[in-house]
């Protein structure tokens, strides 16, 4: 039986304390109460990014280190970067360096073994789309997009993995990995993806059964691997619908074929992903254990 976890989210982010003092009122204004401006900077710089949802990267466009350049390309370790600048297989302009703590500039042409290093960095965004937002890059009509509500994510352009309707939520991935991209929609790799349904009226048990064993859309058999009451909602109006198939708007076709329209839809779990943490319209960066997971596709 798929249980599904209906406890909503508070679309508010965490809060995160700060200073009891912030808080309480007092007649004493003695230097020792007054925070210092290192303090206040310091404070209005943290309450700057809570106010984002999500602790950006900062970015220097000035020169850094080399083996930090290699890092964030992807190439090497730092450590394992110093090597290899060590072992004379980096050049800058086509110059061999070898000398640790040199710096590049964004103009600098860095190659390896003879091979020109991209120095884009990888990133994995992932949001939670709240409904009204079309995914895709930019739409001539001027209707909001998903590419606004990660705008401020990164430097580097990313794309959205897949889509979800104008009317859908729930998550969505964004990066500009594309060899990633085009394994997680590829029928090949399955990638696993659990919706919440709001029907509405109830649904029996005899269509439940039918979605179970496949139905015939207009482009074909899709067949779920799990459907069945939210058994925390307390009603058959909603049901958890588990399946790997990428057709578009799949949930909302299985359901219209058998005389249901989807009041309601949520992407709750996409290839290993959930929405733990992630209030409505808020993003967060994948760490390093979550992308190695994608990238071997076990979920």
């Amino acid at each position: 039986m798929l249980v599904m976890n209906t406890k909503k989210k508070s679309n508010s982010p965490k809060k995160t304390f700060i200073s009891k003092d912030k808080k309480t009122k007092t007649n004493d204004v003695s230097k020792s109460n007054i925070p210092s401006e290192k303090d206040r900077k310091k404070y209005f710089q943290f309450k700057e990014k809570v106010k984002k949802g999500d602790p950006l990267p900062s970015f220097n466009e000035e020169e850094i280190r080399l083996n930090k350049f290699l890092s964030n390309a992807g190439v090497a370790s730092r450590r394992e970067a110093d090597v290899l600048i060590q072992s004379g297989v980096i050049s800058i302009n086509d110059k061999i360096i070898t000398e640790l703590g040199y710096k590049i500039k964004p103009t600098d042409v860095v190659k390896y073994d003879g091979h020109t290093i991209n120095a884009e960095k990888k990133r994995y965004v992932l949001l939670n789309k709240p409904k009204g937002f079309i995914t895709t890059m930019e739409d001539p009509k001027g209707r909001k997009t998903v590419m606004s509500l990660v705008s401020k994510a990164c430097k580097e352009r990313i794309y959205p993995v897949g889509r979800l309707d104008k009317d859908t939520t729930g998550l969505l991935l964004f990066t500009n990995d594309g060899d990633l991209a085009k394994k997680l929609t590829h029928p090949r790799f399955e990638s696993k993806k659990i919706y919440h349904v709001f029907l509405n009226k109830p649904v029996s048990l005899e269509d439940l059964q039918k979605i179970r064993e496949g139905v015939v859309l207009d482009d074909g058999f899709v067949k779920c691997d799990k459907i069945d009451y939210v058994e925390k909602s307390g009603s058959n109006f909603e049901v958890g619908i588990e399946l790997h198939s990428g057709k578009n708007r799949v949930v909302r076709r299985i359901f219209e074929h058998l005389g249901y329209e989807v009041d309601k839809l949520d992407r709750v779990y996409f290839a290993g992903l959930t929405k733990r943490d992630l209030p409505r319209s808020f993003y967060r960066h994948l760490d390093e254990k979550e992308v190695m997971f994608l990238k071997m596709n076990r979920c």
